[in-house]
């Protein structure tokens, strides 16, 4: 139970990181009102949560202003997987632009604080490596995914106007490669994608030669680096990159799904998709320092919990699964 109840807004809040946020927050006593249009947050993400008295589920589109009560912004809304944040890439872009004017509008009328998750696609297909938030990024403005990455960029810039025009209190973190529960099922991240795809005992598909790698962070630890964030001294306001430092193939991945599912599924390749990153990973020496905080859960667990997850995602769904999941 919190000491002091605070009146708190996520924005995207039915979403993969949102539901989980939610449920810390509302955990720790807090009053939490979670905002989604459910172009892809789920109700079925919530609905756990409906009950509560210090819950609250609102459908509403960021593009749009919001009259609320609040002490602290989490601002988490925007489609984040490329199939979804490609389908309406105009509304991406107002997602992230017009949606970061809107709730930096709100927090400057009700002096709240503001935390805006922005992305490790702001640095785009890097030539540095790992990427620093020193470092200013390599992204093509003009590809199929500028809408997400420009998107973010923009706001961010927006983050520290509003802070330097208007002396709202901001914090901006950048997110790496997440995993976990309640991951959208057809978001077409790798992590789901091999996963569903191994349940099923269908290929699991690879693009390029899968050499290209990532570092994945578990759901809980990413939710960690949140709170500590928001519970920062005012002079902090990032970027924080919050994500796992430990780097492996995509390919990689894909075998240690297989293996975890004890799948018969085989790997097939695809073309790599345009300005696909060939490495991505974070330097966190900055979230060490300030925030105390790193990744605990191996990626080993991590899969299993989300493999677990998926297996009952499928089984309620009345899909047949082609093969067994190791028992967790």
């Amino acid at each position: 139970m919190s000491l002091t109840r605070k009146r708190i807004l996520i924005t995207g809040g039915a979403g993969f990181l949102g539901s989980h946020l939610a449920e810390r927050l509302v955990g720790a006593g807090h009053d939490v009102l979670c905002v989604d249009n459910y172009f892809t947050g789920r109700k079925d993400n919530v609905a756990h949560l409906m009950g509560n008295p210090r819950f609250e589920a609102l459908r509403h589109d960021v593009t749009f202003p919001l009259y609320v009560e609040v002490d602290e912004i989490y601002n988490l809304a925007c489609p984040a997987s490329p199939v979804h944040y490609q389908y309406d890439p105009v509304q991406t872009t107002k997602t992230s632009v017009i949606g970061a004017i809107n709730m930096l509008g709100l927090a400057k009328r009700v002096g709240a604080k503001i935390m805006q998750a922005s992305t490790s696609e702001v640095y785009g297909d890097p030539t540095v490596h790992p990427q620093t938030e020193e470092y200013r990024g390599n992204v093509n403005p003009l590809g199929p995914r500028a809408c997400y990455d420009e998107g973010k960029r923009a706001a961010e810039t927006l983050f520290f106007d509003y802070l330097r025009q208007h002396k709202v209190k901001i914090k901006v973190v950048r997110i790496f490669n997440t995993y976990g529960p309640r991951m959208h099922p057809n978001d077409g991240r790798v992590v789901s994608n091999f996963i569903v795809q191994a349940l099923r005992g269908e290929e699991i598909t690879l693009y390029g030669d899968g050499s290209q790698t990532r570092a994945f962070c578990y759901v809980d630890d990413l939710i960690e680096g949140f709170i500590r964030m928001m519970g920062t001294e005012p002079d902090v306001v990032g970027p924080i990159n919050l994500g796992n430092p430990h780097e492996i193939p995509v390919r990689e991945l894909a075998e240690r799904v297989i293996e975890l599912t004890g799948s018969a599924s085989r790997i097939v390749h695809r073309p790599l998709p345009q300005d696909d990153p060939l490495q991505r990973c974070p330097d966190i020496t900055r979230a060490r320092q300030v925030l105390g905080w790193q990744p605990t859960v191996k990626l080993e667990d991590g899969l299993r919990r989300t493999i677990e997850y998926f297996d009952r995602l499928l089984t309620e769904r009345g899909v047949e699964h082609a093969a067994p999941t190791v028992p967790v």
